[in-house]
């Protein structure tokens, strides 16, 4: 990690910034944002410069923006890596199923620049071994590839709907477009569209039948959960899953989950 205090000193004086100027410039964006928080005295910048004292959030935007860096990389001068987020999500695991907006504000990820040529799609095999280069490339690249709408959903930890096709803790993609119940005879439970729904009560991904007046969300056969019958007025269908990352070999019971929930409620 950068040694934070000294780099600080050393930005500033690049600058040529004397310590009352940015002492200055911080009381302008207190007054602009009427809040004395964002001002930093030259004692208090003192402290921070020499004595390892860490800044608030809104001292370390007030120096971001006189100091002409990114706000992000200024949390990174104190370990905190915003493009860590998606890996630290599963730090905690919600109880509902709901949206997740922190992925797609990851300012870089991690992507494959070079392939081993021997590499064969045709067979299974360890794709990290067939990548020869890894590279950093910022999200917002990613976004011009993407020629659709698509949002995040994270399955809560009491959410059986489709368990085991979507386990609790997985994570989803979202095609915004696609949100339209489709009929059709499925050959199997793979083919039929699974849909993110907003209902009264929350978030949720199921399988459904649509009339004018109801929708039915129909849940996976080996789920605990019942169907469910509510007024088309009181739903949203937000569009059709089509991708999930979820984790593998971490066996359920239902009397366990039905014990785990009757604890959490009781609690």
């Amino acid at each position: 990690m950068i040694s934070s205090g000294p780099n600080l000193r050393t930005l500033r004086e690049k600058l040529g910034l004397p310590g009352e100027d940015v002492e200055t410039a911080s009381e302008r964006l207190a007054r602009k944002h009427n809040s004395e928080d964002y001002r930093i005295t030259t004692s208090r910048l003192s402290e921070f410069e020499s004595k390892g004292v860490i800044p608030s959030i809104h001292h370390l935007y007030s120096l971001a923006v006189i100091y002409r860096r990114e706000f992000s990389e200024m949390l990174g001068w104190y370990g905190v890596d915003l493009n860590q987020t998606a890996s630290d999500l599963e730090a905690c695991a919600p109880p509902r199923t709901h949206f997740s907006f922190a992925l797609p504000n990851t300012a870089e990820v991690k992507k494959p620049v070079r392939i081993d040529p021997s590499f064969d799609p045709r067979t299974t095999s360890n794709f990290a071994s067939m990548v020869e280069q890894w590279g950093m490339v910022s999200v917002a690249y990613l976004q011009q590839l993407s020629q659709k709408d698509y949002s995040y959903g994270y399955i809560g930890s009491e959410d059986l709907t489709m368990y085991p096709i979507l386990p609790p803790g997985s994570f989803i993609q979202v095609d915004e477009s696609q949100h339209k119940v489709l009929k059709g005879d499925w050959r199997s439970e793979y083919e039929r569209p699974i849909y993110f729904i907003e209902t009264r009560e929350g978030y949720t991904c199921s399988w459904c039948t649509q009339s004018r007046e109801e929708l039915v969300l129909v849940p996976h056969p080996l789920s605990p959960a019942p169907p469910r019958i509510l007024p088309a007025q009181e739903t949203e269908i937000l569009g059709q899953v089509i991708g999930v990352a979820m984790r593998l070999g971490e066996s359920r019971k239902e009397g366990n989950d039905a014990e785990d929930h009757e604890n959490r409620r009781q609690n």
